[in-house]
């Protein structure tokens, strides 16, 4: 077997450690991995645990006992996640978003890997030390968001869509009200994609009603599935009948004044969670 220098072994862990984020890694693993007693994989793991911690990269939650190990969980400091969110209110802010109808053009930021990665960062930052099975968010510009969330998670991602592809195989359907037209609309959603007792977060682009989040929340229910959590990057504050009641924003939508082409913004209720 080859030998691994330990500068060779801390980059190899961190890489490692790095892309199975929540996954248990046993010492045995690492040791058989570098050919290194576990005493010094345990020297190294905790020069990790300290440089992720001083540098906002998360931490190495320690399993103790025979099938023990180490997992890795993102972190983002307050002091990282406010400084972001106000980067997002100044983008969202831009006047030239207004598209007619008092629209707000996104498909730029939803299309911006760096900044889709970090608003994945900063979400499953939050959700930690939630038990999580499953990102679920509904066809289609939530999908970029929710597969950075479950990248950082670790876990899978189902999408709910509106109509029904062949490609699904059979679906479970549910009809629900739109929050903001009050009309009856579908959503469909394999049944292959979810099982029975899964604890499932909920990504989505934007909240105004909150119509289409209380639709899915209704999908889990047909699915016997459990919201962990509710996650929108955008949410509309002058929503006449907010349907949905606990949930994560990062940016909070106030007001678009199409006439004078103001966009005003605010942080979200992330810091008050």
């Amino acid at each position: 077997m080859m030998k691994f220098r330990r500068s060779e072994r801390l980059i190899d862990m961190t890489n490692y450690l790095l892309e199975h984020p929540r996954q248990l890694v046993s010492l045995t693993f690492f040791s058989e991995r570098y050919g290194s007693a576990k005493s010094s994989i345990s020297e190294d793991l905790a020069i990790i645990k300290e440089t992720f911690e001083q540098r906002g990269i998360g931490t190495l939650q320690t399993v103790a006992g025979a099938a023990g190990g180490v997992r890795y969980h993102v972190r983002v400091p307050d002091t990282d996640a406010l400084p972001f969110i106000g980067e997002l209110c100044e983008l969202i802010a831009n006047p030239e978003r207004l598209l007619p109808g008092g629209y707000l053009y996104m498909t730029d930021i939803l299309g911006d890997p760096s900044i889709v990665q970090r608003v994945g960062r900063v979400f499953a930052s939050a959700y930690a030390n939630t038990p999580i099975d499953v990102v679920m968010t509904v066809a289609t510009k939530g999908i970029p968001l929710a597969y950075a969330v479950a990248n950082y998670l670790n876990v899978p991602v189902v999408i709910v869509r509106r109509d029904s592809k062949v490609t699904e195989g059979s679906t479970v359907s549910i009809n629900y009200v739109s929050g903001s037209t009050k009309r009856i609309q579908t959503m469909l959603l394999s049944k292959r994609s979810l099982e029975e007792g899964s604890n499932v977060l909920i990504v989505d682009d934007f909240m105004k009603a909150g119509g289409t989040v209380n639709g899915m929340v209704s999908m889990l229910e047909e699915f016997k599935a459990h919201v962990a959590g509710i996650a929108v990057l955008v949410e509309a504050e002058k929503a006449e009948e907010r349907l949905v009641d606990e949930y994560l924003s990062l940016v909070r939508l106030s007001d678009v004044d199409v006439k004078d082409r103001k966009i005003k913004v605010s942080e979200g209720n992330y810091f008050k969670k």
